[in-house]
């Protein structure tokens, strides 16, 4: 007989590559595992419900967030940065200056994505804007959109890898290093930083491959001049754009006095609420716009936290240990191997690394330590298990984000020119570093 949450993990993958709503997906894998593993309906929905509140801070500071980041949209600081970028390509270019001109704006676009995680944590929503102004300027300098699409993809999920600020605080300490705790592993936060380097690296690799050698040719799309007119010909409003960065600042220096991404962005909202960019009647509909944008992943979180208080529950966790450490023996290296290809799929099927943790977290801490893997081995491999796949999957905002501005003008197909090419360049560097650090760690 399958193991229950085998079933339930394979069940949750298919439903969701069917592109069933994930917290739908969740919600029935947990109750077919629950059913399967010899508990009643009543003790199965109270075991779901239980877990459901583990998520409910993280839901919480999405929800912040996103009204944070609608605020950041309205102040205009980023089309101050489109325009500045479209003023520099006016005129004729040499051959040399175009290229100037174009790493600096794949290391501008570089910076702004890295930002958004953590510095100025408004996530995927600057990409709608930043972006579409810009595809006249990559349409010029014969841009490859599918190296574009890996920059964005690189700058969304390695900071949370490696920066425990922003989305990186909410990953590695409030996700990742509390379900090493919850499943018995006594672990520090510097620790579980510190080994989440090596893996990060298989991310940078992933990144120069696509840059120096992937997508190094030319690409020609169809030029559609109104992409900058936008950009050319809004007028911005200098003390908004004041207003925003006193917000950033004071946002980030909450946050890091806090330690919490909720009062850092309240804080953030505060200011720019103060500072005339949302007027007081305007709160609620601003905060509405972002709850909804940052919802789904929120709710993800919630029903995955509940998940896997069902899969604790059936207590098959346990038999599933037993079952695998038989079945590969003493082979630790094929052991490792197979988690982070199972948190590949697991993560490529529910669309987020975030919500893919208290999943795997419940057979993966007692699995390694049955293996003898090192705290640091069992943290690198949890953690990059769950990153594995945020690339790649079609559902995920890694690469929705990238797709909604690229295909602005109907040039960019979402699987062929952001799925696949994202998949290839990181994930498979991400399997071979994250492997090597849970074999050397």
């Amino acid at each position: 007989m399958l193991n229950p949450v085998l079933l339930a993990v394979c069940l949750m993958l298919i439903l969701s590559m069917m592109r069933i709503n994930v917290v739908i997906a969740l919600t029935l894998s947990a109750l077919v595992g629950g059913l399967t593993a010899g508990l009643s309906l009543p003790d199965t929905i109270s075991a779901f419900e239980s877990g459901l509140g583990g998520g409910a801070t993280i839901a919480l500071s999405y929800a912040m967030l996103g009204a944070f980041a609608v605020a950041i949209s309205k102040s205009g600081i980023t089309d101050l940065l489109s325009q500045a970028i479209i003023k520099r390509l006016n005129g004729k270019q040499t051959q040399q200056t175009s290229t100037a001109i174009k790493y600096t704006v794949f290391t501008v676009i570089l910076l702004m994505t890295i930002s958004s995680q953590n510095i100025i944590p408004v996530h995927i929503a600057f990409i709608p804007i930043l972006i579409p102004p810009l595809l006249g300027v990559f349409n010029k300098l014969r841009v490859d959109r599918r190296l574009t699409a890996c920059i964005l993809t690189f700058g969304l999920v390695t900071p949370y890898m490696v920066l425990p600020i922003g989305f990186g605080g909410i990953f590695l300490n409030n996700i990742l290093l509390k379900n090493l705790h919850d499943n018995g592993l006594d672990v520090t936060a510097n620790q579980v930083t510190s080994a989440m380097i090596l893996p990060a690296l298989g991310m940078v690799v992933g990144l120069f491959i696509a840059v120096l050698i992937s997508y190094r040719k030319p690409r020609v799309y169809q030029e559609k001049t109104q992409n900058t007119a936008a950009a050319e010909f809004k007028t911005l409003n200098k003390r908004h754009i004041i207003v925003a960065l006193i917000s950033i600042v004071a946002t980030l220096t909450v946050q890091l006095m806090t330690g919490s991404m909720i009062v850092g962005a309240l804080a953030g909202f505060i200011v720019f609420t103060l500072g005339g960019v949302i007027a007081w009647k305007e709160t609620h509909d601003v905060f509405t716009k972002g709850v909804h944008m940052m919802a789904m992943i929120g709710f993800i979180m919630i029903a995955a936290a509940g998940f896997a208080a069902v899969m604790k529950a059936t207590g098959s966790v346990d038999t599933l240990v037993q079952t695998l450490s038989s079945g590969i023996g003493e082979n630790k290296s094929l052991a490792a191997l197979l988690m982070l290809v199972i948190g590949l799929l697991v993560t490529m099927g529910i669309g987020s690394s975030f919500s893919t943790i208290p999943i795997i977290a419940t057979i993966y801490v007692p699995l390694a330590i049955a293996f003898g893997f090192s705290p640091m081995a069992i943290i690198a491999l949890v953690g990059t298990a769950a990153a594995l796949g945020d690339a790649g999957s079609p559902a995920s905002d890694s690469t929705l984000g990238p797709t909604s501005g690229l295909n602005a003008d109907g040039e960019h197909d979402h699987i062929r020119d952001t799925v696949i090419p994202t998949f290839l360049h990181y994930n498979l560097p991400l399997i071979a570093f994250g492997w090597i650090a849970a074999m050397s760690l």
